[in-house]
Order: structure tokens, then sequence, then C-alpha cells
């Protein structure tokens, strides 16, 4: 009896939890934007995440190995980015307490800093940086690039996950102008799909 009465317990909250889970099946947000390599050290590093509305991070979609993994000088081994030029990215290395990380959760979200020109995607499943569905509610997107040394970009928008299909309305903050390296990317766009 006593097996029956906890199967009861289980099939009712499986079934109470169903619609919550379901919410944001199948919506995702498309983040793209034109990228182009520039010539020099202290350019090229890139983030993109999000955040909830309490400002904590949720995911981060993609950050550039450099920022991240550093390069190795001499015989010395290899430094984080963020550490050897304190201007890669530095709102991502803050809002994600990057310093806080294993190298091991930090390659999760690390990828190679293209080698070409090219259009860049990434794509946000509405789940967490473990893989869970992220409560309803509102979010930020955020795209930061370090144009070159202290001249860097931050393009942000806000949106719910009851927000419908279409266009994310975005917004930049730049710190420092840089007339050479202004190209790095552009054509920011994300898109609820």
């Amino acid at each position: 009896m006593e097996t029956k009465k906890i199967f009861t317990v289980l099939l009712a909250a499986m079934l109470l939890a169903v619609p919550a889970m379901g919410q944001n099946k199948g919506k995702s947000l498309e983040v793209s934007f034109n990228y182009q390599k520039q010539a020099g050290p202290g350019s090229n590093q890139y983030a993109v995440w999000i955040e909830n509305d309490k400002g904590a991070v949720v995911k981060t979609l993609f950050v550039t190995s450099f920022t991240t993994k550093g390069r190795a000088r001499g015989n010395q081994p290899a430094q984080r980015g963020y550490v050897l030029r304190p201007a890669c990215v530095p709102t991502w290395v803050k809002v994600s307490k990057a310093s806080e990380k294993t190298d091991q959760q930090l390659d999760a979200v690390t990828g190679a800093t293209p080698q070409a020109d090219a259009l860049q995607t990434f794509t946000w499943n509405l789940t967490d940086q473990q893989g869970k569905a992220v409560p309803q509610g509102t979010y930020k997107v955020f795209v930061e690039a370090t144009l070159y040394n202290n001249s860097d970009i931050i393009y942000s928008g806000t949106f719910t996950t009851k927000s419908k299909a279409g266009n994310v309305a975005l917004t930049s903050k730049l710190s420092e102008p840089d007339e050479q390296h202004k190209n790095m990317v552009t054509n920011v766009k994300a898109v609820i799909k």
C-alpha cells in the first residue's frame, strides 16, 4: 500500500512539472554578427552571454580562447588572457566571475578566435550552464568585443521567455572610439525563434 502512495505522489509531481518544463520548449535565441579580423595584438577578443534579471550570468555561449587560455611566453606557462591583458572583454570577465572558474569550466565555453572574416552565430536554447531549462522570466543578451586595447563595445538587449518570435532591440556602448578597428564586430542581431 505504501508503494502505491509514493507512486501516486511522484506521478502528481511529474504531471505538475511537465507544463513548466514545456513552456520554453522549442524557443531559442539566435545571436549573430559579422566579424572582421583585426591586425595586431590587443584585439579580436569577444564574448557572448545571457544574464537573468538579477544580473547573474545564466550561460556563456562563447568566449575567445585567448581570453580564457592566454598564450605561453618563452619558458613561462600560459596565463589567462584577461590577466595578461586586463582590457580583454572586461565586462564578461567581471560578471562571469572568470577568476573563480576552473580551466575545465572555461574550456566548456571557449572557442578559437576566428582567423578569417565570417558571420558568427550562437544559439541559446533557454538552458543554463548545466543544461537545465531556465525559469520563465526576463533575460538580457550581451555581446562584448575588445576592438583594440581599451576600446571595448558592448551590445545588449532585454527580452522575456514569453516574448514572441522576432528581433530583440539592442543598444550599444563604446568605451573608447577606435576608427581603425571599429568594424571588428558589426550588424549585431539577436532574434527569438
